[in-house]
């Protein structure tokens, strides 16, 4: 979702005739069928150009296979510049990588941060930004903490979100999913479900608890669950099940987001779903204590309600009682921060 805009970017800048081409390199972090290859096929992302196999394992097994099959590719063929995007373990296994055979790093959603150093997503924020060259951010927040870290004005670019780039380009083309007419749901008339996070779900406890808060308070609205691979095998030994919950296999992004946008309201522990909701305009509640993206609170429609299951039912009655916050635009997520990006890269290059 990151990456296809700036692919898109570069192929209309060699349109004009600027000296500018890419390797796709898939590191096989996420290997699930619709979290990776749908999202290839729907965004139209080209094949990737190498795949390092590295999914599976620990964290540490992930970003120690990562590390080496991208050291031997950049051994064998060495490029000019690394370009890596958010903050998963590819990002920080990559940057390092490129960084000890001298290959310089930009960084793609540089400089937010969400304080949590439980969060394994934090450390790989931190990690790369720590040895990263050129810093492509998404708002004056992200500009600020690179500033705090001592990062030079120079190699700071303000740019905007390319999540939004892809969302904005892709809107009309949100599919509707079987699970629609399956259930006959209506605009506005059901809720989405996305829980991931180890906060969240690895106490059975805790998300038994969460879960059946959602459900008593959510009135009669169906809850339409998509299921993160860590959380299904939880929610399969817990056996939680409702009528009004209807707990589906991981969607596309065409359908996945044709969902939020017709939903009455998102419950999430995700952070790119906090900025799709902001820009849609559709309430979004967030499962967590702290959030890398403070600009989807104070601009857009999500509210950071903590992770005690007790903040449930007070939110849905803000929510059904028509008081959810409007929101509004956010600085440079307008469509156009690939073609800033791209901009910015050629302007780097021309004065080597």
């Amino acid at each position: 979702m990151k990456i296809a805009p700036i692919i898109d970017a570069i192929y209309e800048a060699r349109s004009k005739g600027n000296n500018i081409g890419f390797r796709l390199v898939h590191t096989g972090q996420h290997y699930d069928k619709n979290m990776s290859d749908s999202f290839f096929e729907q965004l139209g992302i080209p094949e990737p150009d190498i795949n390092l196999g590295a999914g599976g394992g620990t964290q540490a097994e992930q970003a120690a296979a990562i590390m080496v099959g991208y050291e031997k590719l950049l051994i064998n063929e060495k490029s000019d510049l690394c370009l890596v995007v958010g903050d998963v373990t590819s990002t920080m296994a990559c940057a390092i990588a490129a960084q000890k055979l001298h290959v310089p790093v930009a960084h793609v959603e540089a400089g937010i941060r969400s304080g949590d150093w439980t969060m394994p997503e934090e450390i790989n924020r931190m990690v790369t930004d720590s040895i990263t060259n050129y810093f492509f951010t998404t708002t004056e927040i992200a500009n600020n903490n690179l500033r705090k870290s001592g990062v030079e004005e120079e190699r700071i670019f303000f740019v905007g979100n390319t999540m939004i780039d892809t969302l904005l380009k892709h809107r009309h083309r949100f599919q509707k999913p079987s699970i629609w007419d399956e259930l006959g749901l209506k605009n506005s008339e059901f809720i989405v479900m996305t829980l991931h996070r180890p906060a969240n779900v690895d106490q059975e406890f805790k998300l038994r608890t969460l879960v059946d808060e959602i459900v008593t308070n959510s009135k009669d609205l169906p809850l339409i669950f998509p299921v993160h691979p860590r959380t299904k095998k939880i929610l399969e030994n817990l056996g939680i099940s409702h009528p009004r919950l209807h707990m589906i296999e991981p969607l596309g992004y065409l359908e996945f987001n044709f969902l939020v946008e017709n939903a009455k309201c998102v419950i999430t522990d995700s952070g790119g779903i906090t900025e799709e909701t902001a820009v849609m305009g559709i309430p979004c509640m967030t499962l967590r204590d702290n959030t890398e993206r403070p600009e989807t609170i104070s601009r857009g429609t999500n509210e950071l309600i903590g992770t005690d299951p007790k903040a449930i039912k007070p939110n849905m009655e803000k929510l059904f009682s028509g008081n959810w916050k409007k929101g509004g635009e956010i600085e440079k997520w307008d469509g156009k921060t690939s073609e800033r990006i791209v901009q910015h890269l050629l302007n780097i290059f021309s004065k080597k």
